[in-house]
């Protein structure tokens, strides 16, 4: 897919290859072939965007290696026939993703929104690489049990109607650019974010991802997060950056105590005023330090 607008502080060619026969991922890699490698994980409804400003306050010394998920961004959108829009597909997308880059050490792991379930899940098998995180407002674990799930996700998880509303008006993608800040977007921003978004077709994913979310037992995604969960703790003695907007409706202050639980010694930098999109509301806070972060904790 191309996009033909504007793309602020995207400044990047991004690359394609066949994650799958005749299904090709579009991703970055920038930064130095020898640089110690960062791997992005975006969620729903974003893409690789949602990095921007982290892989160019990085890129001079690290290679950053970022994702569009399959049916996302400006990778390919395949119908339900051709592709298993589930957790565990993500996860070996990922993994197939590093052997076609040739990527087979150590890696620092950064993640948002259903990121954390593909970049955790991709540690069940491959933890002993995993030697920093950068955790931003996701999940790893089932839902706090302190935590409903949003009506709103629940109606689009669940109902037909939820279903015709994000992949006929595309209700997720296009509400997420607004209430997921506290700083309203400014309009280039917002339309890269939703311009992947813009047929029934392609709207696919933001739809199958909402239908994905793990509940309980008969959830395709239920024993990977109990799994992902489970093993979190076994990370807190790799150095960890916290990055939170307190203002997410979902991942909010409960989700944030799962991982500072969990990750103890964690770097933690949580805000008040900063929404879901965290990088969008305090990039010129993070970004830095994210930075400082990683030359403080060389691989």
């Amino acid at each position: 897919m191309t996009i033909h607008l504007p793309l602020p502080d995207y400044p990047f060619t991004p690359q394609r290859f066949d994650v799958r026969p005749g299904i090709a991922m579009s991703y970055l890699d920038e930064g130095p072939r020898d640089g110690e490698v960062v791997v992005m994980l975006h969620g729903n409804p974003s893409w690789s965007f949602y990095w921007r400003k982290l892989v160019l306050g990085l890129r001079d010394r690290y290679r950053c290696i970022v994702p569009d998920h399959v049916g996302m961004g400006l990778s390919d959108k395949p119908s339900d026939d051709r592709y298993r829009y589930t957790l565990q597909s993500r996860i070996d997308d990922v993994e197939t993703l590093l052997d076609h880059l040739g990527i087979e050490g150590d890696v620092t792991l950064a993640v948002h929104d259903w990121g954390g379930g593909i970049g955790f899940g991709w540690g069940l098998r491959h933890s002993s690489r995993i030697r920093r995180l950068i955790v931003t407002n996701t999940g790893s674990f089932p839902l706090p049990a302190s935590k409903p799930l949003p009506k709103s996700l629940k109606f689009g998880r669940d109902s037909g109607l939820g279903t015709l509303l994000i992949r006929g008006v595309n209700a997720f993608s296009s509400v997420a650019s607004y209430v997921g800040v506290e700083n309203r977007m400014p309009a280039d921003v917002r339309r890269a974010y939703v311009a992947p978004y813009d047929t029934w077709a392609n709207r696919i994913a933001t739809s199958r991802f909402v239908q994905d979310i793990p509940l309980g037992e008969g959830d395709a995604a239920w024993p990977l997060v109990q799994a992902m969960g489970r093993k979190l703790p076994e990370y807190a003695d790799r150095p960890a950056f916290i990055a939170w907007g307190l203002r997410d409706f979902v991942f909010d202050k409960h989700f944030l105590k799962g991982f500072t639980d969990a990750l103890p010694n964690a770097q933690v930098h949580a805000f008040e005023d900063a929404g879901h999109y965290v990088l969008e509301d305090k990039a010129a806070v993070l970004v830095p330090k994210m930075r400082a972060f990683l030359d403080a904790n060389p691989l």
